[in-house]
């Protein structure tokens, strides 16, 4: 079944609560999948500087040293913040690309959680009030962010098959739903260049919309060509850095509801993620239309939405 959450705030007074109220939402899904859990967060960005978060079964031994290594291997200064089983790398933008090349040969072992400016994904096996307590995702502050607990049907029950999937910078996605087409879209995706690691179905629709915005569309065009290219039944919720995108396939057969005040936009698998909004009582409530493509932005006035029928 799996659930998703999410939430833009347009009110920044509404900032320090994000990890808090996200939270909350996602804990509400976890029967719609007790697998693994992750969430993503946009928040503060160091202009100049760029957010590696990287993920290891063996954080004791993996993390110790490792800003410094980086830094003598890229020649320019590296700063590590630890959570857990995660660690978010904190350099300059014009070699995250190196960083994430070098990783391998430091430590085979780690693996890139996400990338970009503002973006940190937070994921493991277990429970979401499990996986949130873990990286003290309460305490986080941001603009918006996505959250899904899964219930496995096509991989296997691990870190790296959990959601949210990274595959651009800044870009994330969640789904539920299944891809029937996947596995040749993976191969076309993989021989054009877009870095995918796992079998998960879910990645490929997140490196596919990467693989579209490389090539000149925006995201709303990307959600409007995934509407024709990929196959199956889904339901996806994407982040950008400034923005937050929902759509469904022409069937729509997955729940998905959404919520909008002049403090948010929500979403929710079911109504009941959302409940313990602030405002929700006097929200606008209403359930998606099939393949309709919804973006809120906060470099455009925050109710804008891009739709195509």
């Amino acid at each position: 079944m799996c659930g998703i959450v999410g939430l833009f705030l347009k009110d920044k007074s509404l900032e320090p609560q994000l990890g808090s109220l996200l939270t909350d939402m996602l804990i509400t899904m976890t029967d719609r999948g007790p697998d693994s859990a992750g969430i993503a967060i946009y928040g503060s960005e160091t202009t100049g500087n760029a957010k590696l978060t990287i993920q290891s079964d063996s954080p004791d031994t993996a993390f110790a040293g490792l800003d410094a290594t980086l830094s003598t291997a890229l020649g320019t200064p590296v700063t590590l913040s630890v959570k857990d089983t995660h660690a978010v790398l904190d350099l300059p933008f014009d070699k995250l690309d190196q960083a994430r090349a070098a990783l391998p040969g430091i430590d085979p072992s780690l693996r890139v959680m996400s990338r970009g400016e503002t973006l940190e994904i937070y994921k493991e096996v277990g429970l979401p009030k499990n996986v949130a307590d873990r990286f003290d995702i309460r305490q986080m502050s941001g603009t918006h962010g996505i959250g899904h607990t899964r219930m496995a049907t096509e991989s296997a029950v691990t870190t790296m098959g959990a959601h949210p999937f990274n595959t651009g910078l800044d870009q994330c996605l969640v789904h539920n739903g299944s891809l029937s087409n996947h596995n040749s879209l993976r191969r076309k995706l993989r021989r054009d260049g877009v870095h995918i690691e796992t079998e998960n179905d879910t990645e490929v629709g997140a490196a596919y919309l990467t693989w579209q915005m490389q090539n000149g569309a925006t995201l709303g065009e990307a959600l409007e060509s995934a509407l024709d290219d990929l196959d199956g039944f889904f339901t996806f919720v994407v982040g950008t850095k400034d923005g937050f995108g929902v759509v469904r396939d022409p069937i729509a057969c997955k729940p998905a509801v959404m919520a909008e005040t002049e403090q948010y936009v929500a979403f929710g698998s079911e109504y009941r993620a959302l409940v313990n909004l602030p405002g929700i009582e006097d929200a606008r409530v209403w359930e998606p239309e099939p393949a309709t493509v919804y973006f809120w932005s906060h470099t455009t006035p925050p109710t804008a939405q891009e739709k195509a029928a």
